[in-house]
């Protein structure tokens, strides 16, 4: 595995190990009828959690960044708890509606790091890999969608 713009090594495998889970499930749900409803289900779980997880970046950037003027950190703190209140949401509604979300919520997070990077110093490989991961995961959330896998008959 190619390091990500000098993303130190463990940074890159575990980032890409991330996207096991929404490469893995997206394959087993396009050959796997019977099971697909769940294999749709554990996929916005899994985004869910994942989306948690980057929007707490910020918390951790508005910590962590001394030169931060106090406007935005304030906005990095309020923003950094937005992706995980929108993934519950996203879990309240129809499986395509949950999956068209997701993909919005990631992007949405991608642009806040893009605008944070204008305003702060962050690690070179940063930006380029979250690119690369909101790329896959998103992909994979529009190929179910695309598909008609995200059915919303399914529990």
């Amino acid at each position: 595995m190619t390091r990500t713009a000098n993303a130190p090594a463990l940074v890159t495998w575990l980032g890409m190990g991330g996207l096991i889970p929404f490469v893995g499930l997206t394959v087993a749900a396009m050959f796997n009828g019977t099971a697909q409803g769940w294999l749709v289900r554990a996929l916005l779980d899994y985004a869910a959690v994942i989306l948690s997880f980057v929007g707490a970046i910020h918390w951790g950037f508005a910590m962590s960044l001394p030169d931060l003027e106090p406007r935005l950190q304030r906005g990095l703190f309020v923003w950094s708890v937005v992706p995980s209140l929108l993934a519950w949401v996203f879990l309240l509604l129809p499986p395509l509606v949950a999956g068209i979300g997701f993909i919005i919520g990631f992007i949405a997070h991608l642009l806040r790091d893009l605008n944070l990077a204008r305003h702060a110093s962050l690690p070179r490989w940063y930006l380029p890999l979250r690119l690369r991961l909101t790329t896959v995961a998103s992909l994979c959330l529009l190929v179910n969608c695309i598909a008609g896998k995200m059915n919303p008959a399914f529990p």
